[in-house]
């Protein structure tokens, strides 16, 4: 057999080429969901079995290892057998009793690792929803879902003290708090001693990839000292964002001291001027956070109920720093007081 004189182009050659890759790519990528799907139902079963021998028929935990050794000879190819791994199973099934893989929820599209991640923290079931849920939405690593359940995100996520539900219309003002965190954790920039505001600001720029991991899923960095010129006056606004999912700027001004009721004048300028001169008809309306060394909570409402734009006032801290390196820091009181 010869070949056909018709032959195709390199370009119509090279675009058939690429759809074949991503349709075997897509084909693989199934695959392995389906086949961790079997997987995570089985280590589930297992282990409720596991769970209803010792409540039911009083099974003390040495049937664990027995079971281990005898699955093991049975199947001694399987690495997922072993004493341990029959332990998380029964973890597991304990930690979601209702768990039904012929029903969509997110723990089931999860690895193996990342559910063990999860069983190792002491959560509640809504925390261990909620982490599984993100780490499914975001495609959170292991080490990510690590970090993020060691930093308490779930709990500082929508915590900080804000105005968004006066200023802003449901649903948005739901939107808008979950952005804003309290408190930050600035481990990862290595501070240590007195810190003004620049240096601040500088070393999250030269870790981005950490703040935006920080800052939580969404947010996009627009830039950093942005100028503006108000009738021949200099401003400069800390840094800005972008939320390529709310689709809404984020206006972050920096404060290394203790809050204090002009700062959300501040902010409040630079809120509007964002407003004014780059929010888009698409936008959803421009928020502000102020990121302060401390706060007084009453102080805080004050300000922000006399407030005209949407914002949040949050902290920051570097409370998961080794304890010998923290006591190099500043205290609370030091540092607010620094500033005054």
């Amino acid at each position: 057999m010869t070949d056909s004189v018709s032959k195709p182009s390199s370009n119509d050659y090279g675009i058939f080429l690429d759809s074949l890759k991503e349709r075997v790519r897509s084909a693989q990528t199934q695959a392995r969901r389906s086949v961790n799907t079997q997987l995570i139902s089985l280590y589930w079963s297992i282990g409720r079995d596991i769970l209803t021998r010792q409540e039911e028929d009083g099974w003390g935990s040495g049937v664990i290892g027995r079971l281990a050794q005898d699955l093991h000879t049975e199947f001694p190819a399987m690495t997922g057998l072993s004493r341990s791994n029959l332990s998380y199973m029964r973890s597991f099934a304990e930690a979601w009793p209702t768990f039904d893989p012929n029903v969509p929820q997110p723990v089931g599209h999860l690895p193996w690792g990342h559910i063990r991640t999860i069983l190792d923290k002491k959560l509640n079931p809504t925390e261990r929803d909620w982490y599984a849920a993100a780490a499914v939405e975001y495609g959170w690593s292991r080490n990510v879902l690590m970090n993020m359940i060691m930093n308490k995100t779930l709990e500082r996520s929508g915590a900080a003290p804000s105005n968004f539900a006066q200023q802003l219309a449901r649903p948005d003002s739901e939107l808008a708090q979950q952005i804003a965190k309290d408190p930050y954790n600035f481990d990862f920039l290595g501070l240590s001693g007195e810190v003004a505001e620049r240096d601040l600001e500088q070393r999250l720029m030269d870790r981005m990839v950490e703040t935006l991991r920080e800052l939580g899923p969404g947010f996009a960095f627009v830039g950093r000292q942005i100028h503006f010129d108000v009738d021949g006056d200099d401003f400069y606004l800390d840094l800005l964002f972008f939320h390529v999912e709310q689709l809404r700027y984020v206006v972050i001004e920096l404060k290394t001291g203790k809050f204090k009721p002009d700062h959300i004048g501040q902010l409040q300028f630079y809120i509007a001027l964002v407003e004014d001169r780059l929010r888009r008809a698409a936008h959803a309306p421009t928020v502000g956070i102020l990121v302060c060394g401390s706060r007084k909570e009453h102080t805080v409402r004050y300000a922000l109920n006399q407030a005209g734009s949407p914002m949040a006032v949050s902290t920051y801290t570097y409370d998961g720093l080794p304890s010998s390196e923290r006591a190099a820091l500043p205290s609370e009181e030091e540092l607010t007081t620094a500033f005054d």
